[in-house]
């Protein structure tokens, strides 16, 4: 269960970023997270509401954009999205090969993990403020 790991990153984030800019409450937090890092939403959102409770964190919207596996090849350009279905790389995804030229296939999307967006309120203003600069929240072992 990576994904309580993943929260309690995400949660000591997002505190350091309430601390910046001096906020006394966030509103909504916006994650982006890759199918390939295989988490569970449920999970995810489950821990964090565990872990922002008695934070400033406490009642804040948490919105999860789930984005697909990609891959394309270095040589002749030949893209594919990658299929979840098959969990047997839950731990380390093999080495892919282009079915047009042989190359190894890289890993282009689907395995970030990212706020991308944090709704604020800021004490001078009353008024939620949002934050768009990407954060990662991934667990130490990554």
């Amino acid at each position: 269960m990576h994904e309580l790991t993943i929260a309690s990153s995400l949660v000591e984030a997002l505190l350091e970023i309430a601390k910046q800019q001096s906020s006394n409450k966030i509103v909504a937090v916006h994650l982006k997270v890759g199918k390939l890092r295989l988490i569970s939403v449920e999970q995810l959102r489950f821990s964090y509401e565990i872990l922002s409770k008695g934070t400033l964190l406490e009642g804040s919207q948490l919105t999860i954009e789930e984005t697909p596996g990609f891959t394309r090849c270095p040589n002749c350009s030949y893209a594919q999205e990658l299929q979840t279905g098959d969990m047997t790389y839950h731990f380390a995804l093999p080495v892919m090969k282009c079915p047009k030229c042989g190359s190894d296939l890289k890993v282009e999307g689907g395995d970030e993990c990212l706020i991308t967006k944090v709704r604020m309120t800021l004490p001078e203003t009353a008024e939620p403020t949002v934050s768009t600069s990407p954060h990662t929240a991934e667990s130490p072992e990554r």
